[in-house]
């Protein structure tokens, strides 16, 4: 079903099949483990962002000692959040594509 959907439906069921992969049996993630996804994952985002408060706010967030886990709403939550920081809207903004 997933080959016919848009493009949009295929970014989220990809965001979704990767946070899956990480994520423990109770489909949770440690803070340990998210920041290690995001940093491996959504690297090309989040580079060139270390300066940023918000960024190191975030970071900062996942290094704090917590036994709470990361659910996918969270791990969603925080996939924006870093998008909306970053340089990746203005590229978007000058790439035109065709429809």
């Amino acid at each position: 079903a997933l080959r016919k959907g848009s493009d949009l439906e295929k970014a989220f069921a990809t965001a979704a099949l990767v946070y899956n992969n990480y994520a423990d049996p109770e489909g949770k993630l440690s803070k340990a483990e998210t920041k290690s996804l995001l940093q491996s994952q959504f690297w090309h985002v989040i580079q060139g962002q270390e300066n940023k408060p918000k960024y190191q706010e975030i970071i900062s967030s996942l290094d704090e000692e917590s036994e709470n886990k990361i659910d996918f709403e969270d791990f969603m939550i925080l996939l924006v959040s870093l998008t909306l920081m970053s340089d990746l809207l203005q590229e978007i903004k000058n790439v035109k594509t065709t429809k």
